[in-house]
């Protein structure tokens, strides 16, 4: 019966023709679905590219709305809809949230525990480093250089980080290349470890020059948290690291939310160094502005002043004017519209 579901499909490359193929001969949708947690170490084994047939989806860890930690009262949709009475309540504590970033998205992890779910990353992080990056492309690297390159990732979540900057500090504890940097970034790309965030790209009122490289970020905050060694009480005592971390949640929750509606998210940083977390656009020209903050009156107001700001060089005769600005929280017991328009949501009663 169909849809036949194959699953790793990559480690029988040629399963790949096999189905656009079969796919040809019955020319109807939906027959099969091909999993896979990594790319093929060898793309020259598949000799068509699937085009017209095959359709792309990447499948993420759970968002907290898929977990049910989020109650999912303020969706993006009525967002951007244009509706401005939204209110919404989070039952996520400080210490909750900092769980909840430590145990990810996971599926097996989310119906644990305590440390049962803690170890889920944890293990997830060892097997990378110990075998999956090298089964990828069948290529055996160096299992401490890896490690203290997913160190050196999960200290720069959420920069701009260059190879070189990476690279730098990997050699304070072990000498690395630029290439192997380059090479570690690729294959861990490939086996959907860590996604980076594009830059965007806006028309500006003034000649300001935008910074276009990528914001460093993994799949899942766990990754980071668990490359670190640090847990849920790590990151109650260290608050920027915790900020960091709780920023690379957001990016996952989001990107999920903005695909179910057929966006992406995007980072902006200028020359003059304005930086805004996460824009979310969709294809049909709209977007919205999300400043990322854990917490508290202070943070909060720093958010607002960068995304007024940030509207205000926005040309807005050659672009549509921003349909939201909001600053994603971590505490806060409720959502809310302030009088200047913008949105304070804690991560806790977002949904799509």
């Amino acid at each position: 019966e169909n849809p036949r579901l194959i699953d790793e499909w990559q480690l029988a490359p040629k399963l790949w023709d096999a189905v656009r193929f079969e796919v040809d001969q019955r020319r109807a949708f939906g027959q099969f679905i091909l999993t896979g947690s990594a790319t093929p170490p060898d793309w020259s084994l598949v000799s068509h590219t699937g085009t017209g047939r095959i359709a792309r989806l990447i499948m993420r860890p759970m968002s907290l709305l898929e977990s049910k930690e989020s109650s999912g009262e303020i969706s993006l949709k009525d967002l951007f809809s244009g509706n401005k009475e939204l209110v919404g309540r989070s039952d996520i504590d400080a210490s909750q949230l900092a769980f909840l970033a430590c145990r990810g998205g996971w599926p097996m992890s989310v119906k644990l525990t305590g440390l049962s779910a803690l170890l889920q990353a944890r293990d997830y992080v060892d097997s990378v480093a110990e075998s999956e990056l090298s089964l990828a492309d069948n290529t055996r690297r160096d299992e401490y250089r890896l490690r203290q390159f997913l160190r050196s990732y999960a200290r720069l979540v959420g920069s701009q980080a260059s190879a070189s900057q990476i690279q730098k500090d990997i050699s304070a504890n072990t000498e690395v290349s630029d290439k192997t940097v380059y090479e570690y970034q690729r294959v861990l790309k490939g086996i959907f470890v860590i996604e980076d965030t594009p830059a965007w790209n806006p028309n500006l009122r003034s000649k300001t020059a935008i910074r276009s490289t990528d914001t460093r970020y993994f799949v899942d905050p766990s990754i980071g948290a668990a490359s670190l060694g640090l847990g849920p009480e790590d990151l109650l005592a260290d608050l920027n690291t915790f900020g960091f971390i709780f920023e690379n949640l957001c990016i996952r929750d989001l990107r999920i939310y903005a695909e179910a509606l057929d966006g992406s998210v995007f980072h902006y940083r200028d020359s003059n160094n304005l930086e805004c977390d996460a824009v979310i656009h969709l294809r049909n020209g709209k977007y919205g502005l999300v400043e990322i903050k854990l917490g508290g009156d202070k943070l909060i107001e720093e958010g607002v002043a960068t995304l007024k700001k940030l509207e205000s060089k926005l040309d807005t005769d050659r672009m549509n004017k921003p349909s939201f600005l909001m600053v994603l929280t971590g505490v806060g017991d409720y959502a809310f519209r302030r009088p200047d328009g913008v949105y304070v949501v804690p991560i806790g009663s977002l949904g799509n």
